[in-house]
């Protein structure tokens, strides 16, 4: 009789044990997928939080050049490269003629980037230009610095990839009617700047017009 309950004793405990094994590799397996979930979420954090990083060095690159376009056409303080003198509220010297001719291209081309205003129901020139091209036969954009002698880090990390880029295009605004056909002239700037990955673009517009 006693070994009798000692077998059904020993059927228990093991019976217990056999429940307690698979409890603790139930914890162990809830365990796991909490972990790499929580792997998964911190590795997604990482990679939105290093876009993000990325998109506000395009960004302010982009800003840059805006700057560096406006200094283009305003008054350039390298006098060995400036070209301001070609910009003017009452002249259009220097820009393509016809609407829809090409942008001034070649990095040594004085009207480098220099664009005319798409006709009516055309395709605007700022969606035409490839701000990737950087060859500096065929680039039709301004790389920063170019026209002004100002300096631009650029690097692998933290720092854009490449130089920010800009295009001027020629704006014609006609005077309310005077009596007179007077004309005055602005630009709409466009501009590019890249971020730590060539492939994070931001472009930015505004329009500037000269003081005289």
């Amino acid at each position: 009789m006693s070994g009798h309950m000692s077998d059904k004793v020993s059927a228990h405990k093991a019976h217990q044990c056999g429940i307690t094994l698979l409890a603790t590799l139930l914890i162990l397996l809830v365990v796991l997928m909490l972990g790499t979930a929580a792997a998964q979420i911190a590795v997604q954090g990482e990679k939105s939080s290093r876009n993000d990083r990325d998109h506000k060095i395009a960004f302010q690159a982009a800003e840059a050049a805006l700057l560096d376009a406006e200094m283009d056409i305003e008054h350039s303080p390298d006098e060995d490269r400036s070209r301001s003198a070609l910009f003017s509220s009452i002249s259009a010297i220097g820009f393509p003629a016809a609407a829809g001719s090409a942008c001034g291209s070649g990095e040594q081309n004085t009207y480098l980037g220099l664009c005319p205003h798409s006709e009516a129901g055309a395709q605007p020139i700022w969606q035409v230009v490839n701000f990737m091209d950087d060859a500096a036969i065929t680039t039709s954009s301004v790389p920063y610095g170019r026209f002004t002698g100002q300096s631009f880090y650029i690097a692998n990390g933290s720092l854009p990839v490449k130089l920010p880029r800009y295009i001027v295009e020629l704006m014609l605004y006609k005077m309310p009617a005077t009596g007179a056909d007077e004309r005055t002239y602005f630009y709409r700037i466009t501009a590019v700047g890249f971020g730590a990955r060539e492939t994070t673009q931001v472009a930015l517009q505004t329009v500037y017009r000269k003081t005289h």
